[in-house]
């Protein structure tokens, strides 16, 4: 059961038409495919995939699942959005409560086993070598954990287990935590178990697992055990992670390889034509998407599908996302540009100093500028680091031409 319907408020602009789990990486994916790519690399059939914040873009993506292999008659992909009811009609108010609403679907399989899954997370692991450790401790909850530094543990639920791995306790955001292992938000259940639970706790407003599910598991004499999981794992939750996620991708040596051949990474791709380099081009450090057109120049950098990097421009430490124009004489540095922008001929996008956003200093901050999709930036314009701006703007929505560093620029959209 793979929970993806986050809106993910932290990356702001982004994810204010799709949800998370739909937002780009690494070029051509997007958030949804690495744990979709886990389960059929770890021989996981049978998918449900919760959805309910603007579904739209997600539901296209997965379509019937026939990049991941799950175009299947019996078990493969299936969408579940929350849905009306003769009593009780509600939205998922929880992660826990999602599933509890779809106790019918996970029924009609009649499982041994509930893996419970995430959909906003960048990693590569096998689920079934998860399932195999928590078959051999007769565990009736398994929970994935990872080592965080002990100064970063406080942001996490933490585990503390015994030698073998049991849990003994844990602690929501401890403010002295004692233990360094974090829990992923990775589940496997015994069905019976989950079953009982959800449905004894289901009047819990919110019902959530880290704090109501697990807590009565463990009341009730469950046992619970950590499965340790050692490789990367990324929360790309704010801007300045998701940033730092692409930009490792194009380290010389990655540390998330995107192209191993014994663990693909799957996705729905376009049919495109191969990347063109101008005589004009310069790239350096760069994931290319296809089909993409570069006739200025590219340092470390994340290009999508699609793109138009114009003659003389120059573009640094940035995401452009796909179908994004980039017009000639421009530069870009240390910008997330969306999907489907224009920005036009010599503009200058990330100048000046870190001064505080206007208006969400938490969410656009770290010097980048972010340019929600669709949006068009003026001939000439000058935009400054922390500013976000979305919409089709012209030249009167500036000031000279300038954005100064730290503003905010949304126009409202024919949006309902």
């Amino acid at each position: 059961m793979l929970l993806a319907g986050g809106q993910g408020s932290r990356l702001g602009i982004l994810t204010r038409k799709m949800a998370k789990p739909a937002v780009s990486f690494g070029g051509k994916y997007r958030i949804i495919d690495f744990p979709l790519s886990n389960c059929i690399n770890s021989g996981v059939d049978t998918v449900g995939v919760l959805t309910q914040y603007r579904p739209l873009r997600l539901n296209t993506h997965i379509g019937i699942g026939i990049p991941w292999d799950l175009d299947r008659n019996i078990g493969g992909v299936t969408v579940l959005p929350p849905y009306e009811k003769s009593e009780d009609t509600e939205w998922y108010t929880g992660t826990a409560n999602a599933i509890y609403q779809n106790m019918e679907y996970m029924e009609s399989f009649n499982p041994d086993y509930i893996l419970i899954l995430s959909g906003d997370h960048i990693y590569k692991m096998d689920y079934e070598a998860m399932l195999s450790f928590h078959k051999a401790n007769n565990a009736d909850i398994t929970i994935a954990v990872m080592p965080v530094p002990l100064e970063e543990a406080s942001r996490f639920g933490i585990m503390i287990a015994d030698e073998d791995k049991r849990i003994t306790e844990f602690e929501e955001k401890p403010e002295h935590p004692r233990s360094n292992l974090a829990s992923m938000g990775i589940y496997i259940f015994n069905f019976k178990t989950l079953k009982k639970a959800l449905f004894d706790m289901k009047s819990q407003p919110a019902l959530d697992f880290g704090k109501h599910v697990i807590p009565y598991c463990r009341d009730h004499g469950s046992p619970l055990y950590a499965y340790e999981f050692n490789g990367y794992w990324k929360d790309v939750g704010t801007l300045n992670s998701y940033w730092e996620a692409n930009m490792e991708l194009i380290d010389i040596v990655p540390e998330f390889n995107l192209y191993e051949e014994y663990w693909k990474i799957y996705t729905k791709s376009d049919i495109q034509p191969p990347q063109y380099f101008a005589d004009t081009s310069a790239v350096d450090a760069s994931i290319i998407g296809e089909g993409s057109d570069i006739y200025g120049e590219v340092y470390h950098s994340v290009i999508g599908c699609g793109v138009t990097i114009g003659k003389g421009a120059v573009v640094r430490d940035s995401i452009i996302m796909n179908g994004t124009r980039i017009g000639d004489s421009s530069r870009v540095e240390k910008s997330i540009i969306a999907e489907n922008c224009h920005i036009g001929k010599d503009c200058e996008i990330g100048f000046g100093e870190d001064i505080a956003n206007d208006t969400a200093p938490h969410i656009y901050n770290h010097g980048l500028v972010t340019i929600g999709e669709k949006s068009v930036i003026p001939i000439g314009t000058r935009i400054g680091r922390n500013s976000v701006v979305s919409g089709i703007t012209i030249k009167t929505d500036y000031s000279n031409s300038t954005l100064p560093e730290g503003s905010t620029l949304i126009k409202e959209s024919e949006d309902i």
